[in-house]
């Protein structure tokens, strides 16, 4: 039975060992900015505001928040932050960050620049899974229509045939190769296609070794026991499982529309009931043989999964478990854990800086509203420079 490393995430020498002391400095101003709500509101507007009067600031960007939060412009240069991560032991998922224009020639896009990152993956031993959203690949009012029951036909049950071969050929490519896949989640509303997408693919690629990962939004009460009948639908039709459970991205918008459309709210009551069937989510994962990515900056819910690991007798090597961050967050717990021997993946998204900006304005919007990760992110680092200092 492997016995469970020594882990701290208060491990500053570790966490920050990839950063120089400019780089400390760096990431001091910009956690300083995100920790301030106003100004890290006006700093993000600004600089939308600059690309779209053409202003030219993407060298500041890319030296500032692009920077930080984003591996680069193209695959090329976010395979060098990638490499660089690598050598602490930390492995990379490329994660096109870029919204498309919505129509057909932006998903063939989009599903091409994806296989690229499939195909530049499979190069190396530092990064093992893909990543797509499906609104990236084909009209979400398709999958909205397709939920409601309505019937396609002609031309958009056309397009809603092209956008489930954009999913095969992206699942089968990294079956292929040699990789994983994760199908990220996104709003309720046309949750349940996405689902019925990866569980077709993970029927069809899941037989030999678990390559397609559905994702799980716990902040969602149904969450739960969506995971657990897909777990056993799996188990029934002989084929792995793979999940990655998140606490969730889209709480105000599902609430504002349930609100609008007078439905029932989707939202858990409170935090306390997300955090309850996220953990209880990731328990039921390890105790039913199921294939994990626990993807979570929250140092409780990742320490809780080395104790379950250790209590079933599961190596820190295993495949069968992935811990996993956004490159530039929680960099406490991605290091500890890769320098513990555990398996640690970080989300590294890239695109052109003009076209990342709804990412990183997602990004700020976060760091300021998730009660506690801004401030602990900048009181890591001041802790780091002092230590430095001594």
């Amino acid at each position: 039975m492997p016995v469970i490393p020594k882990i701290s995430f208060d491990n500053l020498e570790v966490a920050f060992a990839s950063k120089s002391n400019a780089e400390l400095r760096k990431m001091y101003l910009i956690f300083a900015t995100l920790n301030n709500n106003l100004i890290s509101d006006l700093g993000i507007g600004l600089a939308n505001l600059a690309f779209k009067l053409k202003i030219p600031v993407k060298g500041i960007m890319k030296k500032t928040m692009f920077g930080h939060f984003c591996g680069g412009e193209t695959i090329a240069e976010s395979i060098q932050a990638c490499k660089h991560l690598a050598k602490y032991g930390v492995h990379s998922i490329l994660d096109l960050s870029v919204e498309g224009k919505g129509d057909e020639a932006s998903f063939d896009a989009t599903t091409e620049e994806i296989y690229q990152t499939l195909v530049e993956s499979a190069k190396t031993d530092y990064m093992p899974f893909g990543v797509f959203k499906v609104t990236g690949l084909g009209d979400y009012h398709l999958m909205i229509k397709v939920q409601d029951g309505e019937q396609l036909q002609g031309e958009e049950l056309a397009a809603f045939n092209r956008m489930k071969g954009r999913v095969d050929r992206l699942c089968k490519a990294a079956h292929d190769l040699g990789l994983k896949i994760l199908v990220d989640a996104e709003e309720s509303w046309f949750q349940n296609v996405i689902d019925d997408l990866a569980y077709e693919a993970m029927e069809k690629y899941n037989k030999e070794r678990c390559v397609v990962y559905n994702t799980y939004q716990m902040y969602r009460h149904d969450s739960l026991e969506r995971l657990k009948k897909a777990a056993e639908q799996a188990k029934a039709k002989g084929y792995l499982f793979g999940a990655k459970p998140v606490r969730g991205a889209y709480m105000e918008k599902e609430r504002e529309r349930a609100e609008e459309m007078g439905y029932p709210d989707p939202i858990q009551p409170n935090k306390a009931a997300t955090d309850r069937d996220y953990d209880a989510a990731i328990e039921y994962c390890v105790e039913n043989g199921i294939y994990l990515v626990c993807a979570s900056h929250n140092e409780k819910s990742n320490l809780e999964l080395t104790n379950l690991m250790n209590l079933h007798g599961i190596d820190p090597k295993s495949d069968r478990v992935y811990f996993s961050q956004l490159y530039g967050m929680s960099d406490n717990i991605s290091f500890n854990l890769a320098k513990a021997g555990y398996r640690v993946v970080k989300y590294v998204p890239y695109g052109p800086v003009e076209k990342v900006m709804p990412y990183l304005t997602r990004r700020a919007s976060e760091n300021t509203s998730i009660a506690g990760q801004s401030s602990r992110e900048f009181e890591l680092i001041k802790s780091e420079m002092r230590r430095r200092k001594k």
